[in-house]
């Protein structure tokens, strides 16, 4: 009998036992992703959307549906995920079949972004970015076990695959690669209301967008 689950209910030990991800001792940014200086006009950009998010931070919990219109669409717009040929979806239903045939996890991923294939080449999209958003008053990290689930299916077309848990403040993102294990590295905490960290998470958005040009890592 086929015992079907929820992404969301699902803890961290549950992704590591029906995956079979292993995590990996955590790396950096620069180790994966080329970091390019930021502009004036980009560095002017990041600081007021910081500054439009902390002015409704102030006034209590920020909705998850608010971390993304407040600081998840202008941080996409300002990095490229708005450009062709990259292509945003919000809400798909995605479906994961565990090895052992008898598991079905189902889950809601909030934001994916997707290079838009030419369809004479590949009819296989390359995932670009998985993100999941929670409210303000919750941990990044507790959506972890939903985000791991969600950039896991990805690994079934291709080498590897970036995703992003936030709250709208604190931003973490995750690197996963194929292997035999799977697994994943946790990077180091990104904010958007630090100053210094608010521009490294622009360099870093701004690297993983352009690694829809890098065909070299489908599979």
């Amino acid at each position: 009998m086929t015992e079907n689950l929820e992404a969301s209910q699902l803890s961290l030990n549950d992704v590591h036992r029906l995956l079979k991800l292993e995590r990996q001792i955590e790396g950096s940014f620069a180790e994966s992703l080329s970091l390019e200086a930021l502009t004036d006009i980009e560095q002017q950009e990041i600081l007021e959307i910081g500054h439009n998010f902390w002015r409704y931070l102030e006034s209590g919990k920020v909705s998850e549906e608010l971390v993304k219109f407040l600081a998840l669409s202008p941080l996409m717009r300002l990095t490229g995920f708005f450009k062709i040929p990259v292509v945003l979806t919000m809400e798909n239903s995605i479906l994961i079949e565990v090895e052992d045939g008898d598991t079905l996890i189902r889950g809601r991923l909030d934001i994916l972004a997707v290079n838009q294939p030419d369809a004479e080449i590949t009819a296989t999209q390359f995932w670009i970015l998985v993100v999941e958003a929670k409210n303000s008053a919750i941990a990044p990290l507790m959506g972890l076990p939903q985000l791991l689930t969600y950039t896991y299916k990805s690994l079934q077309q291709q080498a590897s695959v970036w995703g992003l848990t936030t709250n709208g403040e604190s931003y973490r993102f995750v690197y996963l690669t194929r292997g035999n294990p799977c697994s994943y590295q946790i990077l180091p905490e990104l904010n958007l209301i630090d100053r210094e960290r608010s521009i490294q998470l622009v360099q870093v958005l701004k690297a993983i967008c352009k690694l829809q040009n890098v065909q070299l890592q489908l599979a």
